[in-house]
């Protein structure tokens, strides 16, 4: 594993991003209810988004520079495209516990469980997979371009180190599709009878 982590030091980055997310939004969510600091709070709360753009221009400089684009390109092509797709869900999720716990706000809504609302919900959550997946494609599409190798055809995206997460990530896709927004779909769930 350090042997992997050391001739793949993009893998370090992702990591430190990943963890300098959960930190900046801790500490932006600290900063605006506990310590009543919300220009603190805003500024920290911004610079969440700039850890994606770190991540995607380190990744573009690697291959810019003569990196063959592999796995560690791909994974950070991933991991940018869900953080655009969930983060500011993810940031709304914890800000509203946040506020709950320590500013006397509402308790934080719970997703919808019954009828049309719910297929709604589960149609908006499978668009923000699908989301995911295109900005995933499109960053990995642009790594190609950039280190000169193109893009090859579906069917070698299965070979590709870097191409291969677009392909891993196409059943994921489909099976939230059928498991969630379809079935949702074609039954939804009706509350209980007597239930409020």
């Amino acid at each position: 594993m350090g042997r992997f982590v050391s001739e793949n030091p993009l893998v370090l980055l992702i990591g430190a991003c990943e963890v300098g997310f959960w930190v900046l939004l801790g500490a932006g969510l600290v900063a605006r209810y506990v310590l009543r600091a919300r220009r603190l709070s805003t500024v920290l709360l911004v610079l969440v988004p700039v850890l994606d753009v770190v991540l995607v221009t380190a990744s573009l400089v690697d291959v810019a520079n003569g990196s063959p684009p592999g796995l560690t390109h791909g994974l950070a092509a991933v991991y940018l495209g869900f953080t655009v797709a969930f983060g500011h869900s993810m940031v709304r999720w914890a800000d509203g516990r946040f506020a709950h716990r320590f500013a006397g706000g509402p308790p934080p809504p719970r997703p919808p469980r019954y009828g049309a609302a719910k297929v709604a919900y589960e149609w908006k959550e499978w668009g923000k997979m699908l989301l995911a997946w295109a900005i995933s494609l499109g960053v990995i599409a642009v790594t190609a371009l950039v280190a000169g190798t193109g893009i090859p055809a579906p069917p070698d995206w299965f070979t590709d180190p870097m191409w291969s997460w677009g392909a891993r990530l196409a059943p994921v896709v489909g099976i939230w599709f059928v498991g969630w927004p379809l079935w949702t779909t074609l039954a939804p769930p009706r509350a209980p009878v007597g239930s409020r």
